[in-house]
């Protein structure tokens, strides 16, 4: 079609014609033409879910031992190889060889939940026909695939060490090779001050920069020396809670609504013997004893449990959705006259988080230093267990016990509700979906004709995988970017939606693609993490009816906010465009609905994403290869022409002058390269 001489009376009609709200439309005609009609009256406004979008966090791909959780020492209490000695220490390994000493496992460790402590008998010393080699003999930790050590910074080291005489040990940081000297102390003590376990703390700074470091505990007497709890973490950390602070700050960027946690199938485990148990990842963290996530198979000191899990999402400002197991793993399963005891824990979880200081298990939260309550309001109730034989019948049970003790905290099921009713009570039901970019962008329209009685749904998972995503190509961005639209003009019914999986460390990935790759030192955002920076301000803000006039092509789909910027309370009318085909899109936009001139002349942004190539992706190279790019838009008001590129994704920003168009509280805009 041309440009619309009477944008007004065209709108009409198509109110008439078809339902706006269902309307979402659609293609490119041969003249590589399209009209957006947006009524941005008070009529038409219809605010989307506070908390529709945030952040979904799983340990996968070592994205919290090894990722988000600052440690970095790997397998720091010597546990990873099992209960049983002689154990694997890996990836601890031997300064020296078996002439000058010899290491092992036993299980003579303080603390009783995590027996395995590392004895090193030292068979050469100080002087004498065997005496050591200068640089000492001992121990190495490269943490993670390397340690990020940087110049000025300082590392707090803690180590707990006993032996059967005194000792003289050096705690150093050291380039892979043990060459290069970042930073080192000693130990000394006499023999009557380690006979017993004794906890040494020393401070790190560091002299000089290696992205590929280790740890080394060296000495050149002879003797031996048991090791445990061995912990290297560097001070500054984001908020001083433990946390990688630039890891941390991409999570802040998408300014999350909602932090679901910690799985995922790790909630489950390939066994419940290895499931993710609350209890066990909670006090001090030298008596965790950590556990073998079977699912991603790796082990984790659970420095990063459910404590932290909420400290995190309140340092982000988002509510905490605790995912935890009913008894169900993927290979056995609790009956269901068995599964109060798992039902029990869960209620003790919740109290960990929302009870008193003088409750039970508050009073444990209060000890680990926050004696406020978090502000937990939902629960899910299992992981991807709908088809399981048990289900039902323990989530029954959980929700019957939760529902008396908790009546406010919302609870989400596993069974898919979009479709049909669920048999069952619940608050919100989980869609999960993985699938090709066709698929995804084609399920803009999917909860069109879900019912809008009864639960919501929470998109808690979604991703376009297989061969159109690559390791994070542009083309699985935009149509996620698609499918997104869709769940904002479906927000109705739609109350949370979140990205999966979040992290992945380049050395271990299990899954692809991730929103953000990382190693020891560095990081990118691939294009579907800038997607999800571009929808941050629609949380909250006030969609409008939109309507897009085309032939019967499908690949365009388009939106219309309003929301508010925080720092400057500036209100903008934000439309937002997705291409996914080849040709270049006219589009003609008119707005309906405003005052005159409510729309600024100046000040109006236009920001895409696009590359070369559909299949291009970031990487650590290029890490901004596919980025939003922002520009200012020239010709903004209510009527204008706006050229979308192919395979791209638009997102146009017009402020407001006049107070007419309802004002939210949206979240602040995506920073974004200028072009």
């Amino acid at each position: 079609m041309g440009s619309c001489k009477s944008p007004h009376i065209v709108l009409l009609l198509y109110v008439l014609l078809c339902s706006v709200y269902r309307c979402f439309a659609i293609g490119v005609d041969a003249n590589q033409t399209a009209n957006l009609l947006i009524d941005a009256s008070q009529a038409s406004a219809r605010p989307i879910s506070d908390t529709l979008f945030g952040i979904f966090f799983e340990e996968i791909n070592h994205a919290g031992a090894g990722g988000v959780w600052a440690e970095l020492v790997s397998n720091r209490g010597f546990e990873a190889g099992g209960p049983n000695t002689p154990s694997n220490i890996d990836p601890w390994a031997i300064i020296g060889n078996e002439s000058f000493l010899i290491v092992s496992t036993d299980r003579s460790s303080c603390f009783d939940r995590n027996k395995v402590a590392l004895r090193m008998e030292v068979l050469c010393d100080t002087q004498g026909a065997n005496s050591c080699p200068a640089g000492g003999v001992g121990i190495y930790n490269p943490g993670f695939w390397g340690m990020n050590i940087e110049k000025g910074k300082t590392y707090n080291t803690v180590l707990y060490v006993r032996s059967s005489g005194s000792i003289n040990v050096s705690v150093s940081l050291t380039g892979s090779d043990g060459l290069q000297k970042l930073a080192a102390a000693n130990i000394i003590a006499s023999g009557s001050e380690v006979s017993n376990w004794t906890k040494f703390e020393v401070q790190l700074i560091a002299q000089g920069t290696n992205p590929n470091s280790r740890l080394q505990l060296t000495t050149t007497s002879k003797g031996v020396i048991w090791f445990d709890q061995v912990s290297a973490i560097p001070l500054d950390t984001y908020k001083g809670h433990g946390f990688r602070k630039d890891l941390v700050q991409m999570l802040a960027d998408l300014k999350p609504q909602f932090f679901r946690f910690p799985g995922g199938c790790f909630v489950e485990g390939e066994w419940l013997r290895n499931a993710f148990r609350w209890k066990e990842t909670i006090g001090p963290w030298e008596e965790r004893p950590g556990h073998f996530g079977d699912v991603w198979m790796y082990w984790t000191d659970d420095g990063l449990g459910y404590f932290e899990f909420l400290q995190l999402s309140e340092d982000l400002g988002s509510l905490p959705i605790w995912v935890f197991n009913n008894g169900i793993s993927h290979n056995d399963q609790v009956d269901t006259s068995s599964v109060l005891p798992f039902v029990q824990e869960a209620l003790d979880g919740i109290e960990f988080a929302r009870g008193s200081p003088n409750s039970t298990w508050g009073s444990l939260r209060a000890a680990m230093g926050h004696p406020e309550p978090f502000d937990l309001r939902y629960v899910a109730i299992g992981n991807e267990d709908c088809g399981k034989k048990n289900y039902r019948g323990n989530y029954l049970k959980f929700f019957s016990a939760i529902r008396n003790a908790y009546p406010d905290i919302k609870m989400i099921s596993n069974c898919d509700g979009s479709s049909r009713q669920l048999d069952h009570p619940a608050d919100m039901y989980d869609f999960h979906i993985y699938t090709s970019a066709s698929n995804l962008f084609s399920m803009a329209n999917h909860f069109d004709h879900t019912s809008r009685n009864g639960p919501k749904a929470f998109v808690s998972e979604y991703a376009v995988t297989g061969k159109d995503a690559g390791r994070g190509s542009l083309l699985a961005a935009l149509a996620e970017a698609g499918f997104l639209i869709g769940l904002e003009k479906n927000s109705d019914i739609v109350e949370m939606a979140s990205y999966a999986p979040l992290f992945v460390n380049t050395h271990d990935r299990r899954w692809n693609p991730d929103a953000i790759v990382f190693d020891s030192s560095q990081l990118y955002g691939t294009p579907s993490y800038w997607v999800q920076c571009l929808f941050n301000e629609s949380s909250g803000a006030t969609l409008y009816n939109s309507t897009l006039q085309m032939n019967s092509s499908t690949s365009l789909l388009a939106s219309a906010i309003s929301w508010q910027n925080s720092e400057n309370e500036n209100t903008y009318l934000r439309i937002k465009v997705v291409n996914l085909g080849t040709n270049t899109v006219n589009l003609q936009v008119f707005v309906d609905g405003l005052e005159p001139n409510s729309i600024s002349l100046s000040g109006s942004t236009k920001t895409v994403l696009t590359s070369n190539n559909q299949m291009d992706e970031n990487s650590f190279n290029d890490p901004t290869k596919v980025i939003p790019k922002q520009s200012l838009l020239e010709s903004a008001g209510e009527e204008m022409e706006v050229v979308i590129s192919p395979r791209s994704f638009t997102s146009i920003d017009l402020l407001m002058e006049s107070s007419d168009i309802i004002r939210t509280t949206g979240a602040d805009s995506v920073s974004v390269s200028s072009i």
